[in-house]
């Protein structure tokens, strides 16, 4: 497999490659990472089964489109595909100084402010065709649904939360006030004037950090072309952001009235896919955030 994956990456770039050390790195919550290296370049390297390439070349599109935008760093995709039973993508190595989660000091400030201004000239960057995506990709591990669609309302309705819910019933989740939830969707847009902004997609903490020379980078994205308040509110579910990427993001592209309110209705997705993918008390918390919403 090695022999293989060294030899994509030899006429890819043009140079020669060899691996000579494999170092296990974090690959995420579903694939096994790499840092793999010769005696001159390192490139990171993420396995899964051989089943899963489709995933992999979403994420190489994804990025691709997020680097198309010159506005914030993303990892390169050098190449993907199959060696034996695997799948693969191999990346390019960037040497990370910690995340949102182990870097809120006051010296890392600057480059948390940097990310936010940097992420909002991101989703300056829009699509005429709609909310949607060229392709379908995945959430996690879980296909997301990305049809071109006219509407916001309707996509997020029918290809976020009502793909979610349909997922969850086969589980054995019981959310008793789904439709009721679903019902209400056009009233909680109902003023809010949304623009198909290229989004990250899966933006929690565990996706984004900054270079040890404090360069701020966003990796493993679910993108697509939607709200880009999506992203904001991911930042805020699973602790939060430091100050200074919100006070960034805010300069350059402040967030509409309202958003308090949006951002359990978008973060309730991500607790669905959550159940979904890993059960427990998920649906438990998404109950929770339904009966909030309601209120």
């Amino acid at each position: 497999m090695w022999t293989e994956i060294d030899t994509h990456i030899s006429q890819v770039t043009g140079d020669k490659f060899q691996s000579q050390q494999r170092n296990s790195v974090s690959g995420g919550c579903i694939n096994q990472g790499y840092a793999v290296s010769d005696s001159q370049q390192t490139y990171f390297v993420k396995l899964n089964q051989a089943s899963q390439v489709a995933m992999f070349a979403a994420e190489a599109l994804g990025l691709e489109e997020m680097l198309a935008t010159a506005s914030i760093r993303v990892p390169k995709p050098i190449c993907w595909g199959t060696a034996g039973n695997s799948s693969y993508i191999v990346l390019e190595w960037l040497e990370m100084g910690g995340g949102a989660s182990t870097m809120l000091g006051n010296h890392n400030n600057k480059s948390w402010h940097e990310m936010g201004r940097k992420l909002a000239t991101m989703h300056k960057a829009t699509s005429s065709q709609g909310f949607g995506w060229k392709i379908h990709n995945t959430i996690g591990s879980t296909p997301q649904i990305n049809t071109w669609t006219a509407d916001w309302t309707e996509f997020y309705a029918k290809h976020r939360l009502s793909y979610q819910f349909e997922l969850a019933r086969r589980r054995g989740g019981n959310f008793p006030k789904q439709d009721q939830l679903l019902a209400i969707i056009p009233e909680l847009f109902a003023e809010h004037q949304v623009q198909p902004s290229l989004v990250h997609g899966d933006l929690w903490s565990g996706n984004a950090g900054c270079t040890v020379a404090g360069e701020p980078v966003i990796f493993d994205p679910a993108t697509y072309f939607g709200d880009r308040e999506v992203d904001i509110a991911m930042t805020e579910l699973f602790g939060g952001f430091p100050a200074g990427f919100y006070q960034g993001y805010h300069e350059v592209l402040p967030l509409d009235a309202g958003y308090e309110q949006r951002k359990t209705l978008y973060n309730l997705y991500h607790i669905l896919n959550h159940f979904n993918l890993f059960g427990g008390g998920y649906a438990s918390q998404a109950n929770r955030m339904i009966d909030q919403i309601l209120r």
